[in-house]
C-alpha cells in the first residue's frame, strides 16, 4: 500500500490535530505518538505493524517503540486492533467520539474498515460483580469494490 506525502503546510495542520487529539487523553504528544498518528490518519485502510514501518520510512521509530505506540493508541480508544484473516494485527484510526455505539464492516480482502449506522445489540445480562466496558461487533466479508473484483 503506498501512501501520498502531503506538503509542509499540511503536514504542520496534521501534526497539530494529531497532537490535540493525544493531548485529550491527557498524555504526552510525543513525536513517536504524533508521528504514528498522522499516518494512521491518512491511510486509506487498516495498516500492518510493518506496512506503518514501510510507510514511516525515514521518520522510522524503531520496532518496540511502534508497538508501545501501537498498544497505547489502541488503549487510548484513538485507534482499533483487529486481525485479518491471516492473523495479522491491523490498526485503523478511531472516529472522534469512539466507536463502541456503533457495528463495523471489515473486509477480508483490504483490510478497510467501515462504520454502518446500525446500533450494536442489547449486551445480555451480566453475572453479578461483572462490569461491561465495551461492545464490539464486526461484520466480515469483502466490501463493494472487492467484490466486484472477483465477477
Amino acid at each position: 500500500m503506498m501512501l501520498t506525502h502531503a506538503t509542509p503546510v499540511e503536514t504542520a495542520a496534521e501534526a497539530e490535530t494529531a497532537v490535540l487529539l493525544i493531548r485529550r487523553t491527557g498524555a504526552r504528544a510525543t513525536p513517536a505518538r504524533v508521528r504514528v498518528l498522522q499516518l494512521l490518519r491518512s491511510a486509506p485502510a487498516a495498516l500492518t505493524h510493518h506496512q506503518i514501518e514501510q510507510a514511516l520510512g525515514d521518520l522510522a521509530i524503531d520496532r518496540v517503540t511502534l508497538y508501545r505506540v501501537l498498544d497505547w493508541l489502541v488503549e487510548s480508544g484513538i485507534a482499533h486492533r483487529t486481525t485479518d484473516a491471516q492473523r495479522t494485527f491491523r490498526y485503523s484510526l478511531a472516529a472522534v467520539g469512539e466507536h463502541a455505539a456503533h457495528t463495523h464492516f471489515r473486509c477480508e480482502n483490504c483490510g478497510r474498515v467501515f462504520c454502518l449506522d446500525a446500533a450494536p445489540p442489547v449486551p445480555p445480562s451480566l453475572p453479578e460483580g461483572f462490569c461491561l466496558s465495551r461492545i464490539e461487533l464486526d461484520l466480515c466479508g469483502r466490501c463493494a469494490e472487492c467484490a466486484g473484483e472477483r465477477r
